[in-house]
C-alpha cells in the first residue's frame, strides 16, 4: 500500500506573481483560490487537480524568481508536470502555448505516456503529460511524436 495518493502542490518562486498566475490562469484555466500580500511578499494558491496545488510566491529581492534554463541544473525544482485531464484537452493546450511562443509544439512519446515541453513566464520549464496507458507500463526514452 502506498502512502501517498499523489502531489499536493508545488511552490514556485517567481520574479512577477501577477505574471505568472495570469500564465498559468490562461493556459491551463487554474482557478486562483487564494492571494494574499504582505510587506516583501506576495503569493497564491492555484487549483490544479482535485487535491493538487501550484503555490507561487514573488519574494522582494530573492535572486531565485527566474529559473536557470538547463534541465537538472535548475535546482531544488527543476520542473512541474501537469496532467492533462483528455487527449483533447492536450491538444488545446499545446495550440495555446505553442501561440504564446512557449512551446515549440514537440510532443515525446514516453511509453506510458507523452510529454510536451514549455516554458512559464519566468523561464522554468514546465511538462503537460498525457496518460494514454493507465497501467503506467512501457516506460522508454522519448520518442519524437510527429505533430
Amino acid at each position: 500500500m502506498t502512502r501517498v495518493s499523489g502531489i499536493n502542490h508545488v511552490a514556485v518562486l517567481t520574479a512577477d506573481l501577477d505574471r505568472f498566475v495570469g500564465f498559468y490562469r490562461e493556459v491551463f484555466d487554474l482557478p486562483v483560490l487564494f492571494q494574499e500580500a504582505a510587506p516583501g511578499f506576495r503569493h497564491a494558491i492555484l487549483r490544479a487537480g482535485e487535491a493538487c496545488w501550484l503555490h507561487p510566491a514573488e519574494v522582494i529581492g530573492n535572486p531565485h524568481g527566474t529559473a536557470l534554463p538547463d534541465m537538472f541544473t535548475r535546482g531544488h525544482l527543476d520542473h512541474i508536470a501537469l496532467t492533462a485531464a483528455s487527449a483533447e484537452a492536450f491538444a488545446l493546450l499545446r495550440e495555446e502555448l505553442v501561440a504564446r511562443g512557449a512551446s515549440d509544439g514537440k510532443v515525446e512519446d514516453l511509453g506510458a505516456f507523452h510529454a510536451l515541453w514549455f516554458r512559464d513566464p519566468d523561464g522554468m520549464r514546465g511538462e503537460v503529460s498525457l496518460i494514454v496507458d493507465a497501467r503506467l507500463g512501457g516506460f522508454h526514452a522519448p520518442v519524437p511524436l510527429s505533430p
